[in-house]
C-alpha cells in the first residue's frame, strides 16, 4: 500500500512539475525568444572539455590541472584548422586513445594509481562564467575525462570553437547571434538566469 501511494505521489509530482515547466516556458518564451534560439544554436556548435578530479584534496585537484594541461596540449594539434563542430566531434571520437594516453601518462608520472576514463558524451552544464565570456546552461557535446572516483570539483572549457586553445587559432562562432552572446555576456545575466531555470526543469523532467 505504501509503495503504491509513493508511486502515485511521484507521478503526481511529475505531472505538477511538467505543468509548471510548460507555464514557465510559455511565460518566458516571448521575452527570451531570439536569445533562447541563439543559445540553442550555440550549444549545437560547441564542443566542451570536462575534466573531473578524483576528490577535492589539494593533491587530486593539482593532478586534475596537470591532466587538463596535457589534454589541451594534445588537442592543440588535433583540433587545428577544423571547419565546424561536427568535425571537432568526429576528431574527438577518433582520437580518444590519444587523450587517454596523455591523461594516463600524467597520472603515472605523478605516482598515482587513479583510473582514467576518457569518452565523448552529451551532458548538462549549468550557466558557466569564464573571465571573458559566459556560456548558457543546457546540454552540450563534451570530451569528458574522469579521474579515479571523479567525485571532486571539475574544470571545463571549450575545445570548439578553440576558446581554450591557442589564440592563433580561430575562436569564433559561425553565426553573429552566437558570437554576440559571448561578446555581450554581462548584458545577458538576467536572461542567462531565466534560461537556466527552464533548462534545469527540463533536465529534471528528462531524468525523472
Amino acid at each position: 500500500m505504501f509503495f503504491a501511494v509513493l508511486k502515485e505521489n511521484r507521478s503526481w509530482v511529475a505531472h505538477v512539475a511538467l505543468a509548471a515547466g510548460l507555464v514557465l516556458s510559455i511565460a518566458v518564451s516571448g521575452w527570451l525568444g531570439p536569445f533562447s534560439a541563439a543559445c540553442a544554436s550555440l550549444r549545437q556548435d560547441t564542443l566542451r572539455l570536462h575534466v573531473q578530479a578524483n576528490s577535492n584534496s589539494e593533491e587530486d585537484q593539482a593532478l586534475k590541472l596537470m591532466v587538463r594541461d596535457e589534454v589541451l596540449k594534445t588537442a592543440q594539434t588535433l583540433f587545428a584548422g577544423l571547419p565546424d563542430q561536427q568535425a571537432a566531434l568526429e576528431t574527438a571520437r577518433a582520437h580518444l586513445q590519444d587523450f587517454q594516453r596523455a591523461a594516463e601518462r600524467v597520472v603515472r608520472e605523478e605516482g598515482s594509481n587513479q583510473t582514467v576514463r576518457v569518452y565523448v558524451t552529451n551532458m548538462y552544464f549549468p550557466t558557466t562564467a569564464y573571465e571573458a565570456f559566459t556560456l548558457p546552461a543546457g546540454r552540450y557535446d563534451a570530451l569528458r575525462v574522469e579521474l579515479g572516483e571523479h567525485a571532486g570539483r571539475n574544470w571545463f572549457c571549450v575545445l570548439y570553437p578553440a576558446l581554450c586553445l591557442s589564440a592563433a587559432q580561430p575562436a569564433e562562432y559561425p553565426e553573429a547571434a552566437q558570437q554576440e552572446i559571448l561578446e555581450n555576456s554581462q548584458g545577458y545575466e538576467v536572461r542567462f538566469a531565466a534560461l537556466e531555470a527552464v533548462e534545469r526543469l527540463e533536465e529534471w523532467l528528462h531524468e525523472n
